[in-house]
């Protein structure tokens, strides 16, 4: 079976051990609600609960194919189909996701991709269509496809903070660095306040600081450690804002530090770096609330599960960091 790609606005935050835990209950939520279908006088006294009752076949549907149970899926699907109908643009967009993950091969994915075309013939706004089928083509290793109907979408669609942010991912795969920070901006122009997105910003202004030459490297920098500070003031346990302060904070010390006298005096890049005090103090900031952010999610099983992977690598930059 292959694995479909979620499209972004559709991705679970959940960890693998939460979603295994609810798509195990498919059974259970699925009998009861059929039951209620069943019965009308439970339908009538339950109708103002059906956004919030439908909300949870749709997650337990993700759930499902996440751990493979594509049967649960497949009757997640249909309750939702029969639901809102056939030709409702989000149960069609599920249904393409359905097919993608029962897909066995390439081929069968290719037919997902021409029954997107189709669709999209008859309604080229048909946005659940229109994210499946880039999502489809990011998966089949198509870059500049997914990135072209990005733009298309975005034509249409310009206020679309998280298309933005895939559009941004897109260009960073390819090595497009500024249009990347450009695709970033245009989002929080939309999402002002969005403390994800700040860092991602930052994250991407880090690499091209370790990437560029040294009389760009200091405006990159900068740039990167004002956004991973906006970051962690908007959200002020923000475990991946202060991580990547740590490591802009820790290249500007860096790079001050391998510079000789030469290149400082004849560079104008030296002028871009934030003053060497505030920035340690940053990096001693940084470091101190990324540990008691450790500290306190390590003795939590539920934040462990949910973001494992985010604090081991914490862990290893703080050990890093010490030596």
């Amino acid at each position: 079976m292959a694995h479909a790609t979620p499209d972004y606005h559709a991705v679970q935050s959940s960890s693998p051990i939460t979603t295994l835990r609810f798509s195990q209950q498919a059974p259970v939520i699925l009998e009861h609600q059929l039951h209620s279908e069943n019965n009308p006088i439970s339908t009538l006294i339950a109708k103002q609960e059906e956004p919030e009752k439908y909300g949870i076949i749709e997650q337990l549907f993700f759930s499902c194919l996440q751990t493979g149970d594509d049967r649960s899926a497949l009757l997640c699907l249909e309750q939702l189909t029969r639901r809102f109908g056939s030709s409702n643009e989000k149960v069609m967009g599920l249904r393409g996701l359905y097919e993608e993950a029962i897909a066995e091969n390439q081929s069968d994915l290719e037919d997902s991709l021409r029954k997107y075309d189709s669709s999209l013939l008859e309604n080229p706004l048909n946005l659940p269509i229109l994210k499946r089928r880039i999502a489809l083509l990011r998966s089949l290793a198509r870059p500049a496809d997914a990135i072209t109907g990005l733009v298309e979408l975005l034509k249409a669609v310009p206020t679309d903070a998280e298309a933005w942010c895939e559009l941004a991912d897109l260009y960073q795969s390819q090595g497009l660095s500024s249009q990347a920070i450009f695709s970033f901006e245009e989002a929080l122009l939309i999402a002002p306040n969005a403390w994800n997105i700040h860092a991602r910003l930052g994250e991407v202004l880090y690499i091209c600081a370790r990437a560029a030459e040294t009389e760009v490297t200091s405006r990159y920098l900068r740039r990167s450690i004002q956004y991973f500070c906006r970051s962690v003031e908007l959200c002020d346990d923000y475990l991946r804002g202060f991580y990547g302060l740590i490591l802009a904070t820790s290249l500007q010390l860096g790079r001050e530090f391998t510079m000789d006298s030469t290149q400082a005096s004849s560079s104008a890049s030296t002028e871009d770096f934030l003053p060497k005090e505030k920035v340690e103090k940053l990096n001693l900031f940084a470091r101190r609330k990324l540990e008691d952010i450790m500290k306190r999610r390590s003795m939590d099983r539920q934040l462990w599960e949910h973001a494992q992977g985010e604090l081991i690598a914490a862990k290893e930059l703080l050990d890093r960091e010490s030596c």
